[in-house]
């Protein structure tokens, strides 16, 4: 069983069995819950067992040991729809070295689908090889995407992308788990993913999975580089460079940063 599948069980059992006292608010509409700490306690655990001298970045309890290669883990990305007992989230962990994640990893507990990845050597899920799909452009896409809803000053910059990309596809779907969006677009089942101001355990594990399943996820520049800033959008080439263009249209108003 991989670390990513140990959160995932302890988030099954939790799963429409907290009690309100165990849901608390770290920021305005931002939750953590009970599951969210069992989770990431079960799988840091085991990866501080198995792989010792490795360090740690974690939704909860932040940094610990080396920053050089470490572990960036997500317990419960899709809070918001736990605690309110929608059936979509998902547990990531990422191996980053030198700021390049290597391994990937995105549970997801309801639907037993554990989605991975190494560098180089593909992405996968339950043993099925992934490909990101091969359309040319936006129109006729099916595209996720989250709103920014920790950010509230870049809401506005948000709404002119949201009207120009959702009048140029065939449909927006906002589920609520980044994580689950990348692995979804690494999947096929989307054709492409935007957001602002997201966090590395976000995206960490679903960039690799993208690119590996040779899509393109780059920042709002164009540039590779997605985790400083959390700033993503990720797809197959044709898409990608449509998506890109209409963000940056809008994007370069505003200095984008959490």
């Amino acid at each position: 069983m991989t670390a990513a599948e140990r959160g995932g069980e302890v988030l099954r059992r939790f799963f429409r069995a907290l009690d309100p006292g165990q849901v608390s608010e770290k920021a305005h509409n931002d939750f953590v819950s009970t599951a969210d700490r069992a989770s990431e306690e079960a799988i840091t655990a085991y990866l501080a067992e198995a792989t010792p001298g490795i360090g740690m970045l974690a939704e909860e309890g932040g940094a610990r040991g080396g920053s050089g290669t470490r572990w960036v883990v997500d317990p419960l990305d899709g809070t918001a729809n736990f605690v309110r007992s929608f059936p979509h989230f998902a547990v990531s962990v990422a191996l980053v070295a030198e700021g390049r994640v290597e391994v990937g990893a995105i549970f997801d507990p309801m639907r037993d689908e554990l989605y991975s990845a190494a560098r180089g050597r593909g992405a996968w899920c339950n043993g099925r090889r992934l490909q990101v799909t091969a359309r040319p452009g936006l129109a006729g896409a099916f595209l996720t995407t989250g709103f920014p809803f920790r950010v509230h000053r870049l809401l506005d910059t948000y709404l002119r992308v949201f009207h120009d990309v959702f009048l140029a596809v065939a449909a927006i779907r906002r589920p609520g788990a980044a994580a689950l969006d990348l692995a979804h677009t690494a999947a096929g089942i989307f054709d492409g993913f935007f957001e602002f101001c997201l966090s590395p355990w976000d995206i960490a594990a679903g960039s690799l999975l993208v690119r590996e399943a040779g899509g393109l996820v780059s920042n709002l520049d164009g540039g590779e580089e997605v985790m400083g800033h959390g700033n993503v959008v990720a797809a197959g080439s044709g898409v990608h460079r449509e998506l890109l263009a209409v963000v940056q249209r809008h994007a370069r108003e505003v200095d984008i940063h959490p």
